[in-house]
């Protein structure tokens, strides 16, 4: 019984607050740090695997500023879209994304009209930069999540589980103010893209001992199923879903997500043809 309260009360989370600390006009939060760690950690992984991959480590330092300007704009567009009932009295504030509120699913859209875009002007395929962005996307991505903690969001139904995470007042949903612990969907969801991360890594390793075997495009498509298998049934669990009508747009997305990446699989290695690219030969 005493080791169960014991492992019980570790997997208890309690985020400590958003911000990190605070001098004067100066607020570091961490939801800010961790976007911005991310982007370093794989801006770096990003341009190794690059190398290992003949491509260029610089064309990859510049499309990351692409994917920057491209990502980040539009996962806070896509958030704001579905959630303008917030921001309405106060539009200025839709530009606070500081403060929390961006969507992957806008981020990954925005990003790869940018990766297309840089693409076709640098005549390089498109494919070949998404397969060693992939790893380093989901990596981010699982970085990431742990804003959504600090921020005491993006957390699941009401649950008496041992692993659970501990939502301040001020956050709970209405109806809910009294219940205190939630799933940690934050959690689950960055489990899961580790857990992506490394297989989409092995089989990027795999491809270099077997680069036949493994065609351009493969990657990402690998990344963008499984993800989106996972951000399904996670999906499922949370109470601040952004909705179209009685529908959870990101388990809307993340269906076609799985559809697009099974069927690019399918084009790939059952049809034997290459993925259609911004250069020929790509």
């Amino acid at each position: 019984m005493g080791l169960e309260m014991a492992v019980s009360g570790l997997a208890q989370l309690a985020s400590p607050g958003p911000i990190i600390f605070q001098l004067g006009p100066l607020t570091i939060r961490w939801y800010g740090l961790l976007i911005a760690i991310a982007l370093a950690i794989g801006i770096t992984l990003a341009q190794r695997l690059a190398q290992r991959r003949g491509l260029d480590p610089e064309a990859v330092a510049d499309l990351s500023i692409w994917l920057v300007l491209g990502a980040l704009p539009a996962a806070r567009l896509y958030y704001v879209a579905f959630e303008w009932d917030r921001y309405a009295d106060n539009p200025l504030s839709a530009f606070a994304i500081w403060q929390g509120g961006i969507a992957i699913h806008g981020a990954i859209l925005g990003g790869m009209l940018a990766a297309l875009l840089f693409a076709r002007l640098n005549r390089l395929s498109f494919w070949a930069l998404a397969d060693v962005v992939a790893p380093a996307l989901v990596l981010g991505q699982a970085i990431g999540r742990w804003g959504n903690f600090f921020n005491s969001e993006a957390f699941g139904r009401p649950t008496n589980l041992p692993w659970r995470v501990y939502i301040p007042p001020a956050q709970r949903p209405l109806g809910l103010e009294a219940v205190e612990y939630y799933h940690p969907t934050f959690l689950y969801e960055s489990l899961w893209n580790l857990g992506v991360f490394a297989l989409v890594l092995w089989l990027f390793f795999w491809g270099l001992r077997h680069p036949e075997r493994l065609k351009t495009g493969t990657l990402f498509l690998v990344y963008f199923a499984t993800y989106s298998l996972g951000r399904l049934w996670i999906e499922g669990l949370r109470l601040d879903s952004l909705m179209l009508g009685p529908l959870r747009m990101a388990q809307v997305v993340s269906l076609t997500g799985i559809v697009l990446g099974v069927a690019g699989l399918l084009w790939l290695y059952v049809g034997r043809r290459s993925l259609p690219d911004v250069i020929k030969g790509g």
